[in-house]
């Protein structure tokens, strides 16, 4: 793991757990109506979930916790980052984060959902509520 990367996590942990902790409350809310473990529905999670972090004003905290990131990697953002793409997209996995950085591109992934592949190829996939949120943070050259 970079040094970019290693202080890039560390930031997120120490300074924005509160946020981490919304994105946990936004994907139970999405997962509770559930009357199984999983769904096939991949839009109506990304959606589902988009409008929740909306709703509950953690989307509008992603870009600032992007920009502290970017800080803490000791470089600079190019442009403000805003809660809409390039800099913050909500996928089926939970949300996505990405800055172009001198060393690459910076990429904050929140995992609040696995996708399960079905070993028939004919079957869609399901997305599973994990049990809490992954945080990775990556930097691509």
């Amino acid at each position: 793991m970079s040094h970019p990367v290693r202080a890039a996590r560390r930031r997120i942990q120490t300074e924005h757990a509160s946020v981490i902790d919304g994105i946990d409350a936004c994907a139970d809310a999405i997962a509770d109506p559930w009357d199984t473990a999983r769904t096939t529905d991949s839009r109506a999670v990304a959606d589902g979930l988009r409008r929740t972090l909306e709703e509950t004003g953690v989307l509008a905290a992603l870009p600032g916790l992007l920009a502290d990131a970017v800080d803490a990697t000791g470089h600079d953002l190019r442009a403000t980052p805003v809660p809409a793409p390039p800099y913050v997209v909500v996928t089926s996995r939970g949300p996505v984060l990405r800055a172009t950085i001198d060393p690459g591109r910076l990429v904050i992934r929140f995992d609040a959902f696995e996708v399960i592949r079905d070993p028939d190829p004919t079957q869609p996939p399901a997305y599973r509520r994990r049990d809490g949120v992954a945080v990775t943070v990556s930097l691509e050259s």
